[in-house]
């Protein structure tokens, strides 16, 4: 065999097996669930989105209520200067004042969007970590930004129903990724 072969089925060798290793990499390691677990893991974050949602759309509504029943017996919630609220009728409190003066005391002139979001599902309990912008309309009816939002959460499976254990607000979004983070994919 002469040098140029060589070199070719040499370099042959090492990418194909670069390849493989490149794909071999991509797989979970350890992870051997059955079809009944990964269905049950896509539910759970479904419901933690559906969740993550709500929280936008009872404030949106001005529904307390609804919006109180998203957070567990024991939740706490905030961040910044404000410290924790804990449990859910402070939480509830603590945001229909906050929305009495900071936006239009009623529905329909501003909105929370949520969005970027990693779930991360460990059994009854599991991590969240997501990006928020609250718009208002402004002069002429243009929607303006009035704020950004980072929301790291702990959540927990409470009665059956998934709900906020702690969620904590940060200002805009973050350098780097922080606790909560789920894992790529």
């Amino acid at each position: 065999m002469n040098r140029n072969t060589t070199i070719a089925l040499v370099t042959c060798g090492v990418i194909t097996a670069g390849a493989f290793a490149g794909v071999t990499a991509q797989q979970p390691r350890g992870t051997a669930q059955t079809a009944e677990a990964r269905l049950k893991e896509l539910e759970d974050r479904q419901a933690i989105h559906e969740l993550l949602i709500n929280y936008g759309r009872t404030l949106d509504a001005r529904d307390f209520a609804g919006f109180e029943r998203l957070f567990a017996r024991d939740a706490e919630y905030g961040g910044g200067r404000g410290g924790m609220a804990r449990g859910p009728a402070a939480i509830r409190a603590r945001l229909e004042a906050a929305l009495k003066v900071n936006a239009a005391p009623a529905p329909g002139r501003d909105w929370h969007f949520l969005f970027n979001e990693t779930i991360d599902v460990h059994g009854d309990e599991a991590t969240a970590l997501s990006m928020g912008a609250f718009f208002v309309r402004g002069d002429g009816n243009k929607l303006e930004s009035n704020s950004i939002a980072t929301y790291t959460d702990l959540l927990v499976r409470e009665d059956g129903v998934w709900k906020f254990k702690r969620r904590e607000l940060g200002a805009g979004p973050r350098a780097a990724a922080g606790a909560g983070v789920a894992p790529p994919r």
